[in-house]
């Protein structure tokens, strides 16, 4: 009887043993995640110099923090007249858009040290990658039931789909995205663009007879759905014919004949991408991904980031219905006093310009830290 109370009685304190040194470890992991004084005066200094870069820079725009070391709002002029309408309710775009700090550093860091490029290595890497990500980027993917046949979808993806990255954080210099504005034809930044190390461009927006305005240099060319599907025509606007053509979306029969038999010699390659949820919207946001995660810096032209919006333009077409254009001038604007990029617009066409109380490269750093610690607890 006493041998046996006796081993109830080593159980018993066994299992307070692991319970002890369970709680020991799950408080010891929580301190490790929890932000310590330091962290938080690093998110205040990003706070204090964020808003003074937003006044400083925005051309009008106001930052105020908001209920947390990570929120921020930025408010456009009570004087601002909204001109986009959200298709699904008839609203007017607002005022004020809400930002979290931390989320956005922690985002942008990370594509700041990845591949945005799809590559076999990635699909491998994934848990079931063939079988739950692949036929993703296959369009009519799903009639591919989730890729059994992997030998089929490695057919359908080989034009387009590397062993591994093509390129490396920060292999280039400087680098120039160029969006599609019409605000482009009001100022001629075709000789500043072609001294970038590499340009980026969007769609089939074209290089002859507009020049002055927007350079003659095209290292890469980001295609939505739409441009994919003419890879034939996009190919005759770069009279070098060597631009790399990175596709947003699917790849589709119709571009893989086409690179077969036209034939295309241009890489072509899918573009991996970050979530950015609905704070901006559209290539121009998927070509400065692109750029961040492969260029040292980053300068933006021919977005619509100026004051007195009207419609939205393109500098070599017809007008056309834009989207959430005050939202994504914000965001920009957010880019910019992050230290992510530097905006040009006819309003900011100095290329000397200095972004004023940008955060330093250290307060970026200390904020990152901190962000993934309140990230990881929230």
């Amino acid at each position: 009887m006493r041998l046996l109370q006796f081993g109830l009685l080593v159980s018993l304190a066994s299992g307070l043993a692991a319970i002890l040194v369970y709680i020991t470890g799950v408080t010891h992991l929580y301190d490790n995640y929890q932000p310590s004084n330091e962290d938080l005066k690093a998110l205040q200094s990003l706070q204090r110099n964020f808003q003074k870069c937003v006044r400083a820079n925005g051309l009008g725009l106001q930052a105020v923090s908001g209920k947390d070391y990570c929120q921020v709002s930025i408010y456009f002029p009570s004087d601002t007249v909204p001109k986009w309408k959200d298709p699904k309710t008839g609203e007017l775009e607002g005022l004020s858009f809400d930002f979290n700090l931390c989320e956005a550093v922690a985002t942008w860091e990370q594509v700041r040290n990845s591949t945005t490029i799809l590559t076999r290595e990635f699909i491998d890497a994934l848990p079931n990658g063939w079988e739950e990500y692949a036929w993703r980027r296959i369009n009519k993917g799903i009639l591919l039931n989730r890729c059994k046949n992997k030998t089929l979808c490695a057919e359908k993806l080989s034009l387009v789909l590397p062993d591994t990255p093509p390129y490396l954080p920060r292999q280039f210099g400087r680098c120039a995205v160029i969006g599609n504005s019409g605000d482009l034809l009001k100022t001629r930044f075709g000789n500043e663009i072609d001294g970038y190390d590499a340009v980026i461009r969007e769609n089939g927006a074209p290089i002859q007879n507009y020049s002055d305005y927007v350079g003659k240099k095209s290292t890469f060319r980001l295609l939505n759905r739409g441009s994919a599907k003419a890879l034939d025509k996009v190919v005759e606007l770069d009279e070098t014919r060597k631009e790399v053509l990175i596709i947003k979306t699917t790849i589709h029969d119709i571009m893989r004949k086409m690179i077969q038999d036209v034939p295309i010699k241009n890489p072509v390659y899918l573009m991996l991408g970050a979530s950015f949820g609905s704070a901006a919207k559209g290539t121009g946001l998927k070509a400065l991904e692109f750029a961040l995660s492969i260029c040292e810096s980053v300068d933006m032209y021919g977005f619509t980031v100026d004051p007195g919006y009207k419609e939205w333009t393109r500098y070599f077409s017809e007008s056309r219905q834009g989207h959430t254009p005050l939202h994504g001038r914000a965001y920009y604007q957010m880019m910019e006093c992050l230290g992510l990029i530097r905006i040009h617009s006819p309003m900011r066409a100095d290329p000397n310009r200095v972004v004023k109380w940008v955060p330093s490269l250290d307060t970026i750093r200390a904020a990152r830290i901190a962000s993934d610690k309140l990230l990881r607890l929230g």
